[in-house]
C-alpha cells in the first residue's frame, strides 16, 4: 500500500509540473522503466532515489512522503467554487488570458488584494494567504472559514432575502454609520456585506471618507442572496487550516512568502482618467505612491525567488514601473462603474517575473 502511494505522489507531481517520464529520467539519472515502476508501486526505491527525485520535481523529501496531498488535492479539484460577491475589478471575464500565465508549479499562493477571488476559486491551492484592506469583505470571508460563524451568517442572509424591500435595504446599509457597528458580532456585518453587495446597484461597492457604505438600492423586487452548493462548498474550502485569511496591508500580507511560492496582485486600478475612473474599494485611496510601493515590494520578492503575477490597467505609468518584467497587454471588460461611461472594453497588462514555458493552462 505505502509503495503504491508513494508512487502515486510522484506521478502526480510529475504530470502536475507536466513533465515526461522521459524528461524525468534524463533529469535524475533515473532509467525511464524504473520510474515507471516506481509509480506503479512494483519497487521499492533507495534512499538516493528518492533524493533524485525530489530534486527533480523541486520539493523536499519529507513533502514528498505527505501522501495526504494527493487526497486533498483531489478533493478540493471536486469542489465548484466561484465569487460569493460581485466586485469591482474582478478577473472572471479575463480568467482564461490569466491561467495563460500561471506558473505549473508552486508552493503557497499569496493574493493580498483578495476582491471575489475569481482566480483563487479557480486554482483552488491547498496552502493560501488571503488578505485584502476591506475589513467587510475579509470578515464574511472568516465567516465562510469558521463553522459556527457560518451557520449564524447563513441564517441571517435568509432574514435578509425575506424581509427585502427598497426600505429595508437603506435600513440595513445605514447601520455602518452607528456607533457600536465596529463591534457587532462578525456574522452580522458579513450578512449585511452579502446582502448590500447582492441588492445595490450595480454590484458596486463604494464607501464615503467616512468609511460609510453609500450605494443606492437597485430597485430589485427581491434578491437571491443565498446559494446553498455554493456557499458550503465555499465553507468547506476556506475553512482548511492552510488558509490564512487576514485584514492586511499588501506588504504585510506577503512578508513570508518565499523562494518557490506564488504572489498575485491585483490592485485597484492606476487610472485612464483621474475623474470618470472607479478604483476605490475602501476610504483609502489607492493612489500613484501606492503603486510606486507595490512595484517596490513586486521587485522585493522577485529578488527572493518569488515567483510574481501583477494585472492593472495598461498606462504608461505601470508599464514604466514594470519595464524590466514580462509585460503581456491583453483586452478586458469592465461591467462595475458608479457611471456608464466608466464601463467598456479596457486595455490591461498582465505582468511576470517568470518565464511563460510550461503554465497551469497547458497542463490543465
Amino acid at each position: 500500500m505505502i509503495l503504491t502511494t508513494f508512487g502515486d505522489r510522484i506521478k502526480y507531481l510529475r504530470e502536475k509540473q507536466n513533465i515526461p517520464q522521459s524528461k524525468l529520467a534524463q533529469t535524475t539519472g533515473i532509467v525511464r522503466e524504473q520510474i515507471s515502476r516506481i509509480e506503479n508501486g512494483q519497487i521499492n526505491p533507495t534512499l538516493e532515489t528518492v533524493f533524485r527525485l525530489s530534486e527533480a520535481l523541486n520539493i523536499t523529501m519529507s513533502e514528498l512522503f505527505d501522501f495526504d496531498v494527493v487526497g486533498q488535492q483531489q478533493e478540493i479539484s471536486n469542489l465548484s467554487l466561484k465569487p460569493f460577491v460581485k466586485w469591482a475589478g474582478g478577473k472572471t471575464q479575463i480568467l482564461p488570458e490569466i491561467l495563460k500565465m500561471i506558473p505549473n508549479s508552486f508552493n503557497t499562493y499569496f493574493e493580498p488584494f483578495l476582491g471575489g477571488g475569481a482566480l483563487l476559486f479557480q486554482l483552488k491551492p491547498i496552502n493560501a494567504v488571503l488578505s485584502d484592506y476591506n475589513s467587510e469583505l475579509i470578515t464574511a470571508y472568516n465567516c465562510f472559514k469558521d463553522e459556527d460563524s457560518f451557520k449564524l451568517m447563513v441564517d441571517e442572509i435568509l432574514n435578509h432575502q425575506m424581509n427585502h424591500s427598497e426600505e429595508y435595504y437603506y435600513q440595513i446599509r445605514e447601520m455602518d454609520r452607528l456607533p457600536e457597528f465596529a463591534s457587532l458580532p462578525k456574522h452580522i456585518r458579513a450578512a449585511r456585506m452579502i446582502y448590500l453587495n447582492k441588492s445595490c446597484f450595480n454590484g458596486l461597492y463604494r464607501v464615503n471618507s467616512k468609511g460609510y457604505f453609500n450605494v443606492p438600492s437597485g430597485k430589485y423586487t427581491s434578491v437571491n442572496a443565498f446559494d446553498e452548493i455554493l456557499y458550503n462548498n465555499l465553507s468547506k474550502y476556506l475553512s482548511r487550516q492552510s488558509i490564512s485569511i487576514i485584514n492586511d496591508d499588501f506588504e504585510k500580507a506577503v512578508a513570508s512568502a518565499k523562494k518557490g511560492d506564488f504572489v498575485y496582485f491585483d490592485p485597484p486600478y492606476d487610472t485612464f482618467d483621474e475623474k470618470k475612473n472607479f478604483t476605490t474599494y475602501t476610504k483609502n485611496a489607492f493612489g500613484k505612491d501606492e503603486q510606486k510601493r507595490l512595484a517596490s515590494v513586486f521587485k522585493e520578492l522577485d529578488s527572493r525567488g518569488v515567483k510574481v503575477m501583477l494585472s492593472n490597467h495598461n498606462t504608461e505609468f505601470i508599464r514604466d514601473l514594470y519595464n524590466q518584467f514580462n509585460i503581456k497587454v491583453i483586452n478586458a471588460r469592465r461591467s462595475i462603474n458608479s457611471v456608464s461611461s466608466g464601463r467598456g472594453n479596457v486595455e490591461e497588462v498582465i505582468i511576470t517575473n517568470y518565464t511563460l514555458e510550461n503554465t497551469y493552462d497547458e497542463i490543465n
